[in-house]
């Protein structure tokens, strides 16, 4: 692998994601740059682990999803693994999925018959009780080299960053978003009950409660709607 240029290739994917104007835009630049700048990988995803449920995200083949939904329907397989080791695993590398695997005696062959080779992974992020996974699958064993994990741990360490300041910024802009519609729903009710603006926040705030609805959804109720009633 030529370094320097991986090095370039990579200090311009950094500045790419960042400019990047969505999480789910951001998520689909970092598997493709895997199947471009990864040697021996042909596909990749990310997949998102809550609990047991399994989400798959941005994949460039439908042998990711298929391989993320075998993990989830046998309870078995490395990212499982990774996401409830006590140790943190952040990077795991399945030379040969041919070959008898001790660690995934039932997700290894049945891997193998989905059509993957060998894989490899790189955690993202935890998060309370979520696990995020960059995922790479080559379909031919032994496809992924010492130099194909260190420039995939490269790109998982840049993807890292980028994916968490997507997501804070997504997260800010929908908390501004809701609190610019629970404002235009308290002056709706202020406006039609002569209501103080701390008594209108509190009519939502009961409403909320009382209905089991988050407050954001019964602001809008008010703003599409003109009522609660």
């Amino acid at each position: 692998m030529d370094w320097r240029r991986f090095a370039e290739q990579m200090a311009s994917l950094a500045r790419d994601l960042l400019a990047q104007d969505s999480v789910d835009a951001t998520m689909r630049r970092i598997t493709s740059s895997a199947t471009e700048l990864v040697d021996g990988c042909d596909a990749a995803g990310i997949l998102v682990l809550h609990d047991t449920q399994v989400k798959t995200l941005a994949a460039t083949d439908r042998l990711v999803v298929d391989s993320d939904r075998l993990q989830q329907r046998i309870g078995e397989g490395p990212c499982f693994d990774a996401a409830h080791s006590s140790q943190g695993e952040r990077v795991f590398r399945i030379a040969d999925l041919t070959a008898e695997q001790q660690r995934w005696p039932a997700y290894a062959p049945q891997a193998h018959r989905l059509g993957v080779g060998s894989m490899m992974g790189f955690l993202l992020f935890t998060e309370e009780e979520d696990f995020g996974a960059l995922n790479l699958y080559s379909r031919k064993p032994g496809a992924f080299t010492e130099p194909s994990e260190l420039a995939g741990w490269l790109l998982a360490s840049h993807a890292a960053v980028a994916f968490s300041a997507a997501r804070t910024h997504a997260q800010l802009e929908q908390a501004l978003a809701t609190r610019h519609t629970i404002g235009e729903a308290m002056g709706i009710i202020m406006g039609s009950h002569r209501l103080t603006e701390e008594e209108a926040f509190n009519v939502l705030r009961r409403y909320s409660q009382a209905n089991n609805i988050k407050l954001r959804e019964v602001a809008r109720r008010v703003c599409r709607e003109g009522t609660l009633s």
